[in-house]
């Protein structure tokens, strides 16, 4: 099967699992580009299944719109993305990943206690953050944001 084949927008979200609406919204920001049948149907590039795809992967991992546009950008319009393509959106969003991942092992592993927040309210805190020192290295929890 050709990988450039063209499907109706009904496939794309059978096949994807997202509204037609969510397709035309995603289409409408710019991130999946549809052709026009003499009809005047929108018709996808076959490769656009894996677009959308990663679209969802990566609002999982809680990436926004804006970034999932610019990650997308870096992906050849017209023609299905190669193994090359894929890494080179795979490397660009791994710190990010990586940075995500760091700080929900930090604030897992002080979720029970202290977390550097400067309320003073458990008797850990006193322990861990004596007179709010945290508090010296910015707002908010610091020892969770590091």
């Amino acid at each position: 099967m050709n990988g450039n084949q063209l499907i109706s927008i009904g496939t794309l979200s059978e096949r994807t699992g997202v509204s037609v609406s969510a397709i035309r919204f995603y289409e409408q920001k710019g991130l999946i580009e549809s052709l026009r049948s003499g009809g005047n149907q929108r018709r996808f590039l076959r490769s656009d299944i894996r677009r959308i795809s990663f679209i969802l992967i990566a609002q999982k991992l809680g990436l926004g719109l804006a970034e999932i546009e610019t990650e997308l950008a870096r992906l050849p319009q017209g023609r299905t993305p190669t193994k090359h393509d894929w890494e080179k959106v795979s490397r660009s969003i791994r710190s990010q990943l990586d940075a995500k991942i760091a700080l929900l092992e930090r604030t897992r592993a002080k979720l029970d206690g202290c977390i550097g927040c400067g309320c003073l309210s458990l008797k850990n805190c006193r322990l861990y953050n004596p007179n709010d020192e945290a508090g010296e290295s910015g707002s908010g929890p610091r020892f969770v944001l590091g």
